[in-house]
């Protein structure tokens, strides 16, 4: 007879893969569609071990795929993990676990690649969905104005960070005071080294790449924006475009799965 395993690996194409560069968006995103395994668990709950707190199911511990313990710094974020676990019906969908995908990428990949994805947020900032700016119509221009000024006077104002704007897609070199600025602001988001640190730069990574903007994923780490409010910023082009042509219901879907990712990334970054 075979044994149950005593963790669970149901995420492998969440590792990272020998010579692959690490993209923690990408190892959150994927899915396995084909060959879902049968839950053999019946009850995911939370241990605390060594001041973390470890998903475990029927009292086995998990593991990443790269076989790190699944123990993370705050109880409240183990409890979702381990509902995320519970809610699973007879067959266990990775696609249906967007906390656990990115659990998992922060810490199998993020967490040996620190550096890298902190410079990757970072580089979005120098070309920030922000600052670049429709001409017309005149309606569409106001709306950008108006969920968008917010967010760069507080980067002017609470970082020191000016941004230039640019009208369409002509890119447009910002300062490089501004770049170092919200470097700055992005390492006192994650922090010194600790259990949590990856998780939070995979959050504001997650958050940064979902919404194309590294000023709207430290607004909302900072706490000048909340979740819902930089999502809706994020949209207010295809908003607009629905609202002229019609919305598309296979892109409302995946929008509402993005969504859902960026729910997590609030999450990690709380």
């Amino acid at each position: 007879m075979s044994q149950k395993p005593d963790h669970v690996d149901l995420q492998k194409d969440l590792a990272p893969r020998p010579g692959e560069a690490i993209d923690p968006v990408e190892l959150a995103r994927r899915d396995q569609k084909k060959h879902l395994p049968k839950r053999f668990w019946k009850q995911a709950g939370v241990e605390e071990a060594d001041g973390l707190y470890a998903l475990a199911l029927d009292g086995r511990r998990a593991r990443t795929p790269a076989q790190t313990p699944l123990a993370l710094p705050s109880r409240a974020l183990a409890q979702a993990l381990a509902a995320e676990w519970d809610a699973q019906g007879e067959f266990v969908d990775p696609s249906a676990m967007p906390l656990t995908r990115i659990v998992n990428s922060a810490l199998d990949g993020v967490a040996r690649e620190m550096a890298a994805t902190l410079d990757d947020v970072v580089k979005y900032a120098g070309s920030d969905l922000l600052v670049y700016r429709a001409g017309d119509p005149a309606s569409l221009v106001a709306e950008q104005a108006a969920a968008w000024d917010p967010v760069l006077d507080w980067a002017r104002e609470t970082h020191g960070a000016r941004f230039v704007l640019s009208e369409g897609v002509t890119f447009v070199a910002q300062p490089d005071a501004s770049i170092a600025a919200v470097r700055r602001g992005a390492e006192a988001v994650v922090g010194e080294a600790s259990p949590g640190a990856a998780l939070r730069l995979a959050g504001l990574h997650v958050m940064t790449t979902l919404t194309g903007s590294a000023l709207l994923a430290l607004a909302v780490a900072q706490g000048f924006l909340d979740g819902p409010s930089a999502w809706k910023a994020a949209h207010v082009d295809e908003d607009f475009q629905m609202r002229a042509w019609g919305a598309d219901a296979e892109a409302l879907a995946r929008r509402e799965r993005r969504w859902k990712e960026m729910e997590v990334a609030g999450k990690l970054l709380a």
